[in-house]
């Protein structure tokens, strides 16, 4: 259980200490910050502790924003500070500072407030100190019954109930979300809460309901459609619900944030391959569409992890087109429009929950194929032009994030030892690429020209990661090596033309997919996965290497059985590292995050 410390002289009728109890606190007294170091230092040293001033009149949700948060070491709000584990050594050193000096700096609006000057001597020290955005929610130490008359009828004027729901809700989504979902997703985000429900079962309930869609897909028939297409909406609903669990009750993890983005992947794949075996039951194989419906949006996917990890921290960062993009936020329709057009996943469930029900499996990914093609171009078109106008300077953490999202393997990393190469990463990814796939499409299935075609992939792919990724346009190289790979399996799969190659390849896709999204959140999380990981599945290169070679050696029977085999071995090993990796985080306390980006 975490601790709370009340500071000063207790306040006849204050519901403060009822409120931190509301909030999972053990309530303790001190006159003054000598006594409150004191009791910080009874406190077992993996509790959270909160310092609080007894004259603190707010909201209980104000406290719970600054002192139950897990993803800040350290928070404060007007009369109260808290500190996780990791910055109980700061405050408590904070204390002695402000109890050797009788007080510590002075707060001019609030004299003698402990919490504030333990705020400011935290920061002072160095150390990061969240401050929760309140907007109308109170949350002020009164130093005298005048102005704490005031205080207490500035909360009873607020909806407090209101603003917690408002909060819940993500500040920035598509249209769908916005207007058709969260409205009334949010009142189940609260009905959750107060039965005990946790972001995570919220997550698996969410998959489990998908996973039925996608069986509903599978069996072809008309009301099958219909129920896929109803419980498609009905996931996404609770998709939308657990984030908001997380922020309405601060319930943020790791492992959460973890099995929300995996999850949501796995809901999107395993509809498109439910659509594709019940189209199959149908007579009409749809499993090429489906494949490169996956392919086209996990490349999305990747131009934007890329181009956001290569200008995070970007220094010196300016663009005449990023300037036009905030302006057209700025007005109405336009911010609408914008967001609708990237197909976001609210809008892009939608339109496929639809289509589902109403036509064909055919109809829908030919539809799909469109609107994210359409969607990629733009998106993609418009990174370009701000990178190639932005002055900016990338970072070392910048190219080293470039580096693990190219996912080099043993063969291309050996080549890319060289030095003294020209800076033309992006030139030579495409262009091996473009040459590998190129091949596999015009020659005939058992050709050895797809093996040379991905031996030169390899020493492109070698040379293109020689030098830092810290070009304006090398943030491309991730995409390009994915679409290389992706593609790669999906033509000659399709050459093939046997039965069982193409869901083989959609397996296999999957799995290195998979792969490649653990990367992103690793890097976002905690650190990316470690080289002998990379090594052991072979890279980007060394499959692309491997399934040509497969295709040349192997007959048209026999390939179908290779890449179900290479599937199952790169599953195995990814998802019991990736398992492994994201429970030992979570059980050592890695920062809690959430996403609250783009859309996805």
């Amino acid at each position: 259980m975490s601790t709370a410390i009340l500071t000063g002289q207790p306040v006849p009728g204050s519901p403060l200490e009822g409120d931190l109890r509301s909030l999972g606190f053990d309530v303790r007294t001190a006159e003054d910050a000598a006594a409150a170091e004191a009791l910080v230092r009874a406190v077992p040293a993996d509790r959270r502790v909160a310092v609080v001033d007894t004259r603190f009149v707010g909201h209980a949700h104000a406290l719970r924003l600054a002192l139950t948060d897990p993803r800040f070491p350290a928070a404060a709000v007007p009369g109260a500070v808290t500190a996780k584990p990791e910055a109980r050594a700061a405050l408590t050193h904070a204390l002695r500072a402000v109890a050797v000096t009788g007080g510590g700096p002075a707060v001019a609006t609030v004299p003698d407030a402990v919490p504030d000057r333990l705020a400011q001597a935290l920061e002072a020290d160095g150390a990061a100190v969240h401050r929760p955005e309140l907007g109308t929610l109170v949350a002020t130490v009164p130093t005298d019954p005048e102005a704490r008359n005031a205080a207490r009828q500035a909360v009873a004027a607020v909806d407090e109930e209101a603003v917690r729901l408002r909060g819940a809700v993500k500040a920035r989504d598509g249209f769908f979300t916005t207007y058709c979902i969260s409205p009334y997703s949010r009142y189940l985000a609260r009905w959750c809460a107060r039965r005990g429900l946790t972001p995570n079962q919220v997550t698996t309930a969410s998959l489990l309901v998908a996973l039925a869609a996608a069986g509903c897909a599978a069996t072809g028939t008309r009301g099958g459609f219909v129920a896929a297409g109803l419980l498609l909406l009905f996931s996404f609903v609770l998709d939308c619900t657990d984030g908001q669990l997380a922020r309405y009750s601060l319930q943020y993890s790791t492992l959460g944030a973890w099995l929300d983005a995996t999850f949501d992947r796995a809901k999107e794949y395993a509809y498109y391959a439910g659509l594709a075996l019940g189209a199959a039951r149908g007579g009409d194989d749809v499993w090429a569409l489906a494949l490169g419906a996956m392919i086209l949006q996990t490349c999305r996917h990747v131009v934007d992890f890329a181009f956001n990890e290569a200008n995070h921290d970007a220094s010196a960062n300016t663009s005449p087109t990023a300037a036009l993009s905030d302006k057209l936020d700025s007005v109405g329709w336009t911010v609408w429009a914008r967001r609708m057009i990237v197909l976001p996943i609210g809008e892009r469930w939608a339109l496929i929950a639809v289509l589902t029900a109403l036509t064909t499996p055919r109809v829908t990914f030919v539809v799909l194929l469109i609107g994210c093609a359409l969607a990629a171009c733009y998106t993609t078109a418009g990174r370009v032009l701000r990178s190639l106008t932005r002055k900016a300077r990338r970072t070392d953490r910048a190219a080293t994030a470039l580096a693990d999202l190219a996912d080099t393997g043993p063969f291309a990393g050996a080549l890319a030892t060289l030095k003294g190469l020209p800076a033309l990463a992006p030139v030579l990814a495409l262009a091996g690429g473009a040459a590998v796939v190129a091949t596999a499409a015009r020659a005939s299935f058992g050709s050895p020209w797809p093996v040379i075609a991905a031996f030169a992939y390899v020493i492109t792919s070698g040379l293109a990661v020689a030098r830092p990724l810290k070009g304006p346009l090398d943030w491309l190289v991730p995409p390009f090596f994915r679409a290389a790979e992706y593609a790669t399996v999906l033509v000659l799969a399709a050459k093939a033309e046997v039965n069982g190659a193409l869901p083989a390849a959609f397996g296999l896709v999957a799995a290195v997919a998979y792969h490649h999204y653990d990367t992103v959140y690793r890097i976002r999380g905690v650190v990316a996965p470690p080289r002998w990981l990379v090594r052991v599945i072979g890279g980007h290169e060394g499959r692309t290497l491997a399934v040509t070679v497969a295709a040349a050696l192997l007959t048209t029977t026999d390939f179908p059985v290779a890449l179900t085999a290479l599937a199952v071995a790169v599953a195995l090993v990814v998802l019991v590292e990736s398992i492994r990796f994201w429970v030992t985080a979570h059980n050592r306390g890695a920062p809690a995050v959430h996403d609250e980006g783009e859309p996805a």
